[in-house]
């Protein structure tokens, strides 16, 4: 059969067997249908199987979550652990505390994981975990006996050689710490089996940075290849969590200025830059909501979600020169990408996981928008993780500045490799296309060269 005959083959599979897991459909198919140059030039990963095998976790758990709040009650949530790909190291990928957290959430971030992780040139397999528990509202006890009984369970299935979690949404310092200290007691080990540890425990400097700077590192790659400077330019930036923060902050760094941060309850449009210290009073110190932001700055404007049509983010409204979607997934939809388009947006380069939709990202391609896909653009996190790693099996501690230093050149390296295959494969600039075959073809000759497990 022909390589899009394959493809809609193993799709059409997927689909049969993961009925309601739309996110994680949405991620295959953009994967798999990039793939079909690669596939129409080597046929051997046809021959021996490898997207039927690449789109089954090697190995998927869930398991219950039962915990006592403050009222003395027991609440009961889901866990999810999916370990995906291992062909190239052990897994690696973070856990996600967030009450849309679903099977389907979890198989999308780590089938993405894989090939985002394959990009950073390090030794990382792709995983991803996490619960439809919400830390929002809840005290510093009820998040920590939910981390110890979470795990509880999770410590049997992971290691330091084998898999090792990181923080996403709703997991920061303060989960990874309940949850590493949980471990240790299990265990009786003191080994770097999470990331994004404290610093006096086995963390990394820039650690916390590492996913918002990263991305900024990528949009400055991207627009020096198109002759642009990102200084003096306008950018809109989406959340206001650990990625939209620190990409704030690095933009503010390298003389660009960020306009907007929002979160679930809406959204600010600061017009001379968004203030770093204010943002993280508000929301790493004070968990507040950004309406908060505002009565801070009066020259702060604040939109409420409900002002807005419901299947819009006010965030893309906003004229700006590069946008940042930075929250969450499928946040910016086609409408949103013309919006953006309307306004003279140059590039969209994307700081979250799969934040825009295909539709979006079709538009934006097809209207001379620069695209920079969220596997290569925001891979800066998980590669500084792996540095922590390395770190730890060396009991050494490396300086902010040596660790800034590797990820800048391991962003280059992702943007180096995913423009070079797009040029190889007749489709210059098309960096969707060509970081999922360079991302896709090295586990996949490892796949083929480890035999059919």
């Amino acid at each position: 059969m022909s390589a899009i005959e394959y493809v809609e083959k193993v799709l059409a599979d997927v689909k049969a067997c993961s009925p309601g897991q739309d996110e994680f459909y949405q991620a295959a198919e953009e994967v798999l249908h990039s793939l079909v140059p690669l596939l129409e030039k080597e046929p051997k990963y046809e021959e021996n199987g490898i997207l039927e095998r690449i789109v089954i976790p090697e190995r998927s758990m869930i398991f219950r979550v039962s915990w006592v709040d403050d009222a003395g009650k027991v609440q009961t949530n889901f866990g999810y652990r999916i370990q995906f790909n291992s062909a190239i190291g052990p897994y690696k990928g973070g856990l996600r505390y967030h009450p849309s957290v679903n099977l389907g959430i979890i198989k999308f971030l780590g089938f993405e994981q894989i090939f985002k992780n394959s990009l950073t040139g390090l030794q990382i397999g792709g995983g991803k975990g996490g619960s439809n528990f919400d830390p929002k509202g809840k005290s510093n006890n009820e998040v920590m006996r939910f981390c110890q009984a979470f795990m509880t369970e999770l410590y049997r299935h992971i290691g330091e050689t084998k898999d090792i979690p990181a923080g996403d949404i709703g997991v920061g310092a303060r989960e990874i710490g309940y949850l590493y200290g949980q471990f240790k007691k299990i265990t009786g080990s003191f080994e770097g089996v999470l990331t994004g540890k404290g610093l006096n425990w086995g963390g990394s400097l820039t650690r916390t940075e590492a996913t918002g700077y990263g991305s900024v590192y990528f949009a400055q790659n991207i627009l020096k290849k198109n002759g642009l400077d990102i200084k003096g330019m306008r950018c809109a930036v989406s959340g206001s969590g650990n990625v939209a923060t620190y990409t704030i902050q690095k933009l503010k760094e390298v003389g660009a200025i960020p306009v907007t941060c929002s979160d679930s309850r809406g959204m600010i449009y600061h017009e001379k830059g968004i203030d770093v210290t204010t943002l993280k009073a508000v929301k790493e110190v004070g968990r507040q909501s950004l309406e908060a932001y505002a009565e801070l700055h009066e020259d702060a404007v604040y939109t409420p979600v409900h002002s807005y049509p419901e299947d819009r983010n006010a965030v893309w409204d906003v004229p700006c020169d590069i946008a940042f979607p930075s929250a969450t997934q499928n946040e910016l939809n086609l409408e949103d990408a013309k919006a953006l388009h309307k306004h003279g947006c140059k590039l969209v380069n994307e700081g979250a996981n799969m934040p825009s939709t295909l539709e979006a990202v079709e538009y934006m391609q097809s209207n001379g928008i620069l695209f920079g896909p969220a596997k290569a653009a925001n891979a800066g996190g998980v590669a500084v993780s792996q540095l922590e790693m390395s770190q730890n099996a060396s009991m050494e501690r490396w300086s902010f500045e040596e660790v800034d230093e590797k990820l800048h050149k391991i962003m280059k390296n992702i943007f180096d490799a995913a423009y070079n295959t797009s040029v190889e494969f007749g489709k210059e600039g098309n960096l969707v296309m060509g970081a999922n075959i360079a991302g896709f073809r090295k586990v996949a000759d490892s796949m083929i060269d480890e035999g059919a497990i």
